[in-house]
């Protein structure tokens, strides 16, 4: 059983050109060297600009430079949606210590426009490594909670920095000019760590579509499962990206961290209940467990060393550099032995999905994928939502041809605000449209991404997502993506998800009528149909 059709079993397949990869830096360099193994860093800076933290945070920094055994020092944006010092700017003063930085650029707290500001700045800078995602949901700031942003995705975000790569045709007063190319050199995250078969394709599918869009390396996310780290290698070779570095995240858990993790307190971060045990067991240890978590974490460095990733990427509360290096240094020397730890890091999650069947011998992965079972039923509601599409919304539908011509009689006339209000009624009761005017519902098996996804991600779920439920309403509200996917699998068509590409809100069209936008050509969904645009009439004036 293939992830996708057009995407093979072919290992060996990759759409990376290892002869360009020399003209980025060092860091970059190092991570398609196969006889370099990455290390990266995570810096989490804080509130204030000259406070003792981010003093002391610099100094550290200074110190692992100094050290000569690490390729880059990440930094977080934001950390955990609250606002702290700017990723960009500290990752020019990394920079000047003589260091790559790694930038970690969210699309949470701006829009298109300020994002794109951020990256000629970062090119500007020299500052060329990053890792792009969706970011935290945004917490408490200045005079309460902030309206969080998420204009773009990491998939659209992606798509502008191979733009600005390429060099990005703009307009100007007269015409268009093209701006010098940039050197961005990108990656993403990716959890397999997921609990539920829909929740765990809905990242693959996600994951896809960000490889096709141009990201060059991959991070996971934060967990302790040998098998899901196994699988997450396997997967980016299925789906034909094989060449493409991978880089396995290493978190030195204390018991607080530990505690938060496995009640997604951290969302994303996965803390199995067998793993929490272990480590308060640890924590009642005369040195509160010190030695137990390094050793582990350079156990970890092995196993994701021995298993083929490109690199280790190394975080975790209150670390210093004395600590880093013992990891560093432990896991080179434990790395001959890495399949002895592989049974050290049994920590599924309770009835948690694999996509690959367990190989008894090793204790990780077979080539074999899991069934994924038959397709149940989506229930009725999604089922007319299928046949009313069909009728009024495909080209040889009965209905395509007289809404169409509907359209085109109340577009710029009297009736287009009725008919605005009335659909905008219907679609609120039976969608809760925010009537953005450039409807996503027709990607994600009719559910509104606008409405139904804090985040308004259109092109796959964020990585917060815990056992099914959406990040900022845990036990409340099941992903949008979990919904979609047991919608679509119903009907075999799940891999839709992984296909296309939507592309962002285009706000010219906000509060008007999506129907008129979809028949008249207008929309991203009339484009991919290829459905003849209509210049939009003047309204009569009243």
């Amino acid at each position: 059983m293939n992830l996708f059709p057009e995407a093979g079993l072919k290992m060996e397949e990759s759409q990376v050109d290892p002869t360009k990869v020399a003209q980025f830096g060092r860091y970059q360099f190092s991570l398609h060297d196969a006889n370099t193994f990455s290390v990266t860093w995570e810096l989490v800076p804080g509130r204030g600009a000259f406070e003792k933290a981010q003093q002391e945070m610099i100094d550290a920094a200074a110190k692992a430079v100094s050290s000569g055994r690490i390729h880059a020092l990440t930094i977080t944006d934001n950390p955990g949606g609250n606002p702290a010092i700017s990723a960009e700017i500290l990752g020019a003063e990394i920079r000047r210590l003589g260091m790559e930085p790694l930038v970690h650029l969210t699309c949470k707290d701006k829009n298109r426009n300020q994002l794109e500001s951020m990256l000629y700045g970062l090119q500007r800078a020299e500052v060329r490594n990053l890792l792009v995602m969706s970011g935290d949901y945004p917490k408490d700031g200045y005079g309460g909670a902030p309206k969080p942003v998420f204009d773009l995705d990491p998939i659209t975000l992606l798509g502008l920095i191979s733009e600005l790569n390429k060099g990005m045709e703009v307009p100007k007063p007269g015409g268009k000019t093209t701006l010098k190319s940039a050197r961005f050199f990108t990656g993403v995250a990716a959890s397999p760590f997921k609990a539920l078969e829909a929740e765990q394709m809905g990242q693959y599918y996600k994951l896809r579509k960000k490889l096709t869009a141009g990201a060059k390396f991959v991070v996971s996310q934060v967990g302790f499962d040998a098998r899901k780290m196994h699988e997450l290698l396997q997967v980016v070779r299925l789906l034909g990206f094989g060449n493409i570095p991978v880089v396995g995240n290493v978190y030195v858990l204390p018991l607080g961290a530990a505690k938060l993790m496995n009640s997604n307190g951290l969302p994303g971060c996965v803390v199995a209940d067998k793993l929490l045990r272990n480590i308060q067991a640890e924590a009642a240890g005369p040195d509160k467990g010190r030695a137990k978590r390094l050793e582990r974490a350079a156990k970890m460095y092995a196993l994701l060393k021995g298993m083929g990733y490109a690199g280790a990427h190394i975080s975790g509360h209150g670390m210093t550099v004395p600590d880093l290096l013992e990891v560093i240094e432990h896991g080179e020397e434990l790395s001959h032995r890495w399949p002895d730890f592989v049974h050290e890091f049994d920590y599924s999650q309770e009835n948690g999905w694999y996509f690959f069947e367990r190989d008894e011998k090793s204790g990780l992965n077979t080539m074999t994928p899991v069934s994924r079972g038959v397709h149940s039923s989506a229930g009725m509601g999604y089922s007319a939502m299928r046949m009313i599409h069909h009728l009024a919304f495909t080209r040889e539908g009965v209905l395509f041809g007289p809404m169409r011509a509907l359209a085109r009689m109340v577009d710029g006339s009297a009736l287009e605000s009725a008919y605005t209000k009335c659909e905008q009624i219907i679609k609120g009761l039976t969608n809760d449209c925010r009537h953005c005017g450039d409807c996503a519902m027709l990607d994600l098996a009719y559910l509104c991404p606008m409405s139904k996804c804090p985040k308004n991600q259109r092109n796959g779920p964020c990585g917060g997502s815990f056992e099914g439920w959406c990040e900022s309403y845990p036990s409340q509200r099941k992903c949008i993506y979990v919904l979609a996917y047991e919608r679509l699998k119903a009907h075999g068509a799940d891999q839709s998800l992984g296909e296309d590409l939507v592309p962002p809100v285009n706000y010219d069209l906000h509060e008007t009528s999506s129907w008129i936008n979809f028949y008249l050509g207008r929309d991203h969904s009339a484009q991919k149909l290829k459905i003849e645009p209509v210049a939009r009439k003047k309204k009569p004036k009243k």
